[in-house]
C-alpha cells in the first residue's frame, strides 16, 4: 500500500472515531455508577472512618472501599454515582453517610456495602435558587440514626433531622456573612465545630452555629480534641490549642511548614496530626507538643482513622497506608 493511501486510511480511520466520541451520549457521573477497580485501594481516597469495627474509605470517582481485617484487605462497594466523594460518617455500625461533589449524598444501610443516593446537586439547587448544581460538600456528620450535617464550599450547611431523607439548607444558621467555604465537621468533647477559611471557627449553640475567635487568618482543615482540649490546624504546619472552649488560644510548634490535612485521637487519647507532604506527628501531652513518628513508608495524607487493632490507616493520593500505634518517636 502506498504512503498516500496508508495515509488516507489513518485519516478516515481517525474522523470515524472522532465522530463516534461526538455521537456517544453524555452520562451524568449522578446517573453513571461507580466502575470496579483491582486498583483502587492504591489510588487516590480522600475519607476513611469506622463502622463497627469495619474500616470504611471513599473517594474520586465514586470509589469506597470496605475492610474487616485492620485495612490488609480492600473490597469495593456498590456506588450509585461517579461523582468525587469527599467524606464518610458512620452513625452506628450499619448506618453511613457519604458526601461529595455535584451536591451528592449517598446512604448505606448495611455497613458500606451498598449505598443509594439521598441528594444530589440537581434537587439542591431546586433548594437554593441562583446555585449551580455541581457544589462540593466537603464533611458529613451524624450524632445518631437521624440528626446530622453537611457542609461545603459557599457555607454550603445542611441539616436533617430524619437520617437523610429530607435536608434542609441552613444557610441562615451560621455566622458566616462572607460565605466562606466550611472545611469540616468535628466534635470535640459535647462540642460541635465547623472550620472554614479564613480562620473561620464555628460552634453549635442551640439552633446556631456561632463565630469562635481565632487567631489565625488562613484556611482550617479541621479541629480535634477531647474534653478540656481543642485544636484547629491547617495551613503551612499552622495550629492552635485551647484550654477553654476558644477563649484563649497558645500556638502550638508542629515542626512542619506543609498543609496539615488530618488528625485523631485515638483510644490510648493521643492527638495525631497529619500533613499534605506525608508527614506524622503525634502528641502525647494533649496537643501541647507534637514530635514526628517514624515512618516505614510515606505519602500525602488526607484523613486517618484509629483502626481497632490500635494502628492507624491513612489514606491519601497514593491510596491506603497502615501505621503501627505507640510508636517511638524521635527525639
Amino acid at each position: 500500500m502506498s504512503v498516500f493511501k496508508r495515509c488516507s486510511v489513518v485519516v478516515l480511520a481517525l474522523a470515524a472515531l472522532q465522530g463516534a466520541a461526538q455521537a456517544a451520549p453524555f452520562t451524568d457521573v449522578l446517573d453513571l455508577p461507580a466502575m470496579p477497580s483491582a486498583l483502587v485501594a492504591s489510588s487516590a481516597l480522600r475519607d476513611v472512618t469506622l463502622a463497627g469495627q469495619r474500616l470504611v474509605a471513599v473517594g474520586p470517582r465514586g470509589h469506597i472501599l470496605y475492610s474487616d481485617d485492620h485495612g490488609a484487605h480492600w473490597q469495593q462497594a456498590q456506588v450509585p454515582v461517579s461523582a468525587d466523594l469527599n467524606a464518610v460518617s458512620f452513625a452506628t455500625p450499619e448506618l453511613g453517610w457519604a458526601v461529595g461533589h455535584d451536591g451528592v449524598v449517598l446512604h448505606s444501610r448495611d455497613s458500606g456495602v451498598h449505598w443509594q443516593k439521598q441528594l444530589d446537586g440537581r434537587a439542591l439547587a431546586e433548594q437554593l435558587p441562583g446555585t449551580g448544581s455541581d457544589n462540593a460538600l466537603l464533611d458529613v456528620w451524624f450524632s445518631d440514626a437521624r440528626n446530622g450535617y453537611a457542609v461545603g464550599v459557599f457555607n454550603l450547611l445542611l441539616r436533617t433531622v430524619d437520617g437523610g431523607e429530607h435536608w434542609q439548607p441552613w444557610l441562615d444558621h451560621s455566622d458566616n456573612p462572607q460565605g466562606l467555604h466550611l472545611t469540616s465537621l468535628a466534635v470535640v468533647g459535647d462540642e460541635l465545630y465547623i472550620t472554614g477559611e479564613q480562620g473561620l471557627l464555628l460552634k453549635q449553640d442551640s439552633e446556631r452555629f456561632s463565630r469562635v475567635e481565632t487567631p489565625y487568618a488562613g484556611t482550617l482543615f479541621g479541629a480535634v480534641g477531647k474534653p478540656g482540649v481543642l485544636l484547629v490546624y491547617g495551613l503551612r504546619g499552622h495550629a492552635y490549642r485551647s484550654t477553654d472552649g476558644g477563649g484563649q488560644w497558645q500556638p502550638v510548634s508542629t515542626g512542619v511548614n506543609t498543609s496539615l490535612t488530618a488528625a485523631g485521637v485515638d483510644r490510648d487519647g493521643q492527638l495525631w496530626l497529619a500533613s499534605q507532604a506525608g508527614d506524622l506527628l503525634l502528641s502525647r501531652d494533649d496537643g501541647a507538643s507534637f514530635s514526628p513518628v517514624p515512618q516505614s513508608a510515606r505519602g500525602p495524607v488526607t484523613a486517618l482513622a484509629t483502626d481497632t487493632g490500635n494502628g492507624l490507616v491513612l489514606v491519601g493520593e497514593r491510596g491506603v497506608r497502615n501505621q503501627a500505634g505507640t510508636p517511638t518517636l524521635h527525639p
